[in-house]
């Protein structure tokens, strides 16, 4: 883990991808790629990103119809990549919110620029919450309230919980019977300001079983994956207000 930004790249040529990877990597981004629309999904829900760089001409799901899905679930910055001669994918780009476009073929170097410029400007922003979050999860015998940061039993035993526990159940909810490493749980919980080595998932893993395992020394919720990291072994229903 480290403190740099965490680009997606999101593109079906092979090619481009690779040598983007490679030059964004070289100037100090962390890289994550992905080939098309199910693949930058499945990138989403298993790191913290912090711009897409999204191409238009894709088979199947198309840039544009990513970017209004992206627009209408996240506040992620997003920059298109267009062909030369189509002024109107830039232009419907814009108009369904990207942050801005680079014209292929490009000079990588330009790019860089504008992922810099739209990150500072991302930063300097205030974050909305995601558009379709849900108030609330159920799972076992737990009901977990976002707005109110708690987890109440359902005999109305209501538990409070710290921002980094708070961090880490919503991580695991969200993606429940997904195997997460501790990479990923705390690329998802700290994101940029994870550091180096940093093992205080296991802590914070141990610290909210105590709060909603029956028993935490054989936990039935948040089992662990020998070698994998952790998993979130219930179904989990959102309600949403």
């Amino acid at each position: 883990m480290d403190a740099t930004p965490h680009i997606l790249v999101v593109d079906d040529h092979r090619e481009i991808r690779e040598a983007l990877t490679k030059y964004l990597k070289r100037n100090g981004m962390r890289v994550s790629a992905a080939d098309g629309g199910q693949a930058m999904k499945a990138a989403l829900k298993t790191s913290a990103v912090d711009l897409v760089v999204l191409d238009v001409m894709m088979p199947g799901e198309d840039g544009l119809t990513l970017c209004r899905h992206l627009r209408e679930t996240t506040d992620l910055p997003v920059i298109m990549l267009t062909a030369m001669a189509e002024d109107t994918d830039r232009v419907v780009g814009l108009e369904i919110g990207a942050d801005d476009y680079v014209t292929k073929p490009f000079n990588p170097r330009e790019l860089l620029a504008r992922i810099r410029a739209v990150l500072r400007r991302s930063a300097a922003a205030p974050r909305a919450r995601d558009r379709i979050e849900p108030v609330t999860y159920r799972f076992d015998r737990w009901t977990f309230d976002l707005a109110r940061q708690e987890i109440q039993a359902d005999d109305g035993m209501a538990i409070p919980l710290s921002t980094a526990e708070f961090k880490l159940l919503q991580a695991l909810v969200e993606r429940p019977h997904m195997v997460l490493s501790r990479d990923q749980l705390l690329d998802l919980t700290a994101g940029r300001s994870a550091q180096a080595f940093d093992r205080s998932i296991d802590n914070q893993v141990s610290r909210l079983r105590r709060k909603i395992e029956r028993d935490p020394k054989a936990p039935e919720i948040v089992k662990t994956v020998w070698g994998g990291g952790y998993v979130f072994a219930c179904d989990v229903e959102e309600v949403v207000s």
